[in-house]
């Protein structure tokens, strides 16, 4: 299936773009880019040319993807949140051959306004909060708040907020999938079993 590519956006020689994916109005796409199928990218979306988008991921208006930016499938950036690249940046101090890698597991979703500090992972299914700063490692499922955020509970794939405590033994299921989700210690699996 065909995508489309508003006439406002630039999309430079060398980008991959999967089928199915559409660049929305003022959008920019450099040449070392490699983008997914079915992906959305919004209004004034900048994507480097060290990026790994994967497929159906949704990226809204005003973001910019910098260099060493990896979205696995089906990720969720909000509104004009950030990406970081570099640690401690100065105008006047060239650190490209400074960047850190930050990699966005899949499912996960990161929510309006939110900062995402360069070097960390975010993990499978995690949900972080609207204007949250992320700049440690989050745990697959994983709900996080604040500045700077903390986890204050766990998130089903499909979305909704897990009755499990932030750690311990238990186990609780999805009401809208059937799926089992299982937490030992600070972890959550998932034991899928909706069709």
């Amino acid at each position: 299936m065909a995508g489309s590519i508003h006439p406002s956006a630039i999309v430079d020689e060398g980008a991959e773009i999967g089928d199915g994916s559409r660049v929305w109005h003022f959008a920019h796409v450099c040449g070392g880019a490699r983008i997914g199928q079915g992906v959305s990218l919004g209004q004034n979306v900048f994507v480097g040319n060290k990026v790994v988008i994967g497929d159906r991921c949704k990226i809204q208006n005003n973001v910019s993807v910098y260099d060493n930016v990896t979205l696995e499938d089906g990720v969720f950036c909000g509104p004009s949140m950030v990406f970081t690249n570099v640690h401690n940046p100065r105008a006047l101090v060239e650190r490209k051959n400074e960047y850190r890698n930050t990699l966005i597991r899949h499912g996960a979703t990161l929510g309006a306004n939110c900062t995402i500090v360069c070097g960390v992972t975010v993990g499978r299914f995690a949900f972080i909060g609207a204007g949250a700063v992320v700049s440690r490692d989050v745990p697959d499922f994983a709900l996080m708040v604040g500045v700077p955020a903390r986890q204050i509970g766990w998130m089903s794939a499909f979305g909704e907020r897990l009755d499990l405590p932030l750690e311990g033994e238990a186990e609780c299921t999805c009401p809208h999938t059937g799926d089992r989700y299982l937490l030992r210690g600070r972890t959550v699996t998932l034991e899928q079993v909706s069709a």
